[in-house]
């Protein structure tokens, strides 16, 4: 099981000292997440003063950014990573694609599954120098002079990972990607009995078996009454918005969703954690009183299900909140029977 950081509200020129700190630790990823910030560029730096954790985005919105832009971006970076770059992809809600980034929304499974062809396409013309003539229903790229090929290096093209919440796309990450990574606004149910099958029957769907799809789980843990607190005001937030509706559903929590939807409509944020219960939170993270139960509790979750466990930082990253959480983990040699 690999453990990974989320890099969240850090400042550029802290990333430096935060990146080998997780280094040092035993983390083996770092994946920056497009929140406050352009998630490339702290990915370039933790690249840069890092040898050994892989680095990656968690997520970059691809919809937001044409196909030729990933490919030239991702491609530096595992040139730069030496082979340890992650391209974690998603398309985000509509209203943030059309009306924040001001780009084109629709079919988002049907329009993933090209953006991935198409980015496919672009690197095997810099790879083998094959015409690149890629003419799909949403994106067409027909023109690549060999003077604007990508810099050669000798590490390929990156491993690309998608996001998704609902079933359609999981399925299509299992098709086209290298893996899924799992939003941490889940619970263990929805993900043993929604998010598994469908993935697998994306690989099945394109003659791959299990072991050619990584799943990546971010997950919300706490050790304390103030990061539970931190927590469930992220829930809350999540849990308002309609694209993580199924989730709630598949609890029979509905009218969660129904309360919170009308609050962030009307304003009403800061009366929104107040509705997530502690049954809810609990479903969604971890909490515990010490680092030693978290990881306990986390492989009994997720240990049989998942390959790699984001620890999320809520709403900003703090590696050494983390750090006794990770050495948890490390203690741990076999992972302890899961209650489902």
């Amino acid at each position: 099981m690999k453990i990974d950081a989320t890099l969240r509200g850090i400042p550029l020129a802290d990333v430096p000292a935060w990146a080998r700190r997780c280094e040092e630790v035993g983390f083996s990823g770092l994946f920056a997440t497009e929140t406050n910030n352009d998630p490339f560029l702290p990915v370039a730096i933790a690249a840069e003063h890092t040898e050994r954790v892989d680095v990656g985005t968690g997520i970059a919105i691809a919809f937001a950014r044409s196909p030729m832009q990933i490919a030239y971006t991702a491609w530096d970076l595992q040139a730069l990573s030496g082979g340890r770059f992650v391209l974690g992809l998603g398309t985000q809600v509509r209203a943030h694609v059309e009306r924040r980034f001001s780009a084109s929304w629709s079919q988002p499974a049907e329009r993933m599954r090209e953006y991935v062809a198409a980015l496919e396409a672009i690197w095997s013309s810099w790879i083998d120098g094959t015409k690149l003539d890629f003419r799909g229903d949403f994106y067409q790229h027909t023109l690549m002079p060999p003077a604007f090929h990508g810099t050669p290096h000798p590490h390929g093209p990156p491993r690309v990972l998608l996001a998704g919440v609902r079933e359609r796309m999981i399925e299509t990450a299992g098709e086209v990607a290298d893996g899924l990574l799992i939003h941490p606004f889940h619970t263990e149910g929805y993900l043993r009995d929604t998010l598994v099958p469908a993935f697998e029957r994306g690989l099945r769907r394109a003659g791959r078996r299990r072991g050619a799809g990584q799943l990546a789980l971010s997950l919300f843990v706490s050790v304390s009454d103030e990061e539970t607190e931190v927590i469930r005001r992220r829930i809350a937030f999540y849990a308002s918005t309609p694209a993580y509706r199924t989730v709630l559903d598949a609890h029979g929590w509905g009218d969660l969703f129904t309360q919170l939807h009308e609050l962030s409509r009307s304003g009403g944020w800061d009366r929104m954690p107040a509705l997530v219960t502690d049954e809810v939170l609990d479903a969604v993270a971890v909490r515990a009183s010490t680092p030693d139960e978290v990881a306990d509790e986390a492989l009994r979750r997720y240990g049989h299900l998942v390959d790699r466990l984001n620890l999320h930082a809520g709403e900003r990253s703090d590696v050494d909140r983390l750090t006794a959480i990770v050495e948890a983990f490390s203690r741990r040699r076999e992972i302890p029977p899961s209650a489902g």
